[in-house]
């Protein structure tokens, strides 16, 4: 296994990321506005993993290596998400002062 195919497995993991918890953002958004929001949620739900899980199974291809590499890469999406839709209002313990 070489480092190509790690980076690669990284970038993929990111970006995937960026696709799951993007999705579930947009779908938490709308779900108040939905006819049906049990589907909507449902239909989502399956999407975002059968899309995931399908990636995946292709990148991973056996090596544990590249799991790891897709999985680091999935949670770094969703730190650099939640950093970015945080609220401006809510603030850290580290950050408030009385």
């Amino acid at each position: 296994m070489n480092i190509a195919w790690i980076i690669t497995a990284l970038l993929i993991g990111a970006v995937l990321g960026l696709f799951y918890f993007g999705g579930l953002w947009l779908t938490v958004r709308r779900v108040a506005n939905a006819q049906q929001p049990a589907l909507l949620l449902f239909v989502s739900f399956l999407v975002r993993v059968g899309v995931v899980l399908t990636s995946l199974y292709f990148v991973m291809d056996g090596h544990w290596g590249r799991l790891v590499a897709y999985m680091v890469g999935f949670l770094l999406a969703r730190a650099y998400l939640i950093r970015q839709m945080r609220s401006p209002e809510v603030t850290s313990p580290a950050t408030f002062r009385n």
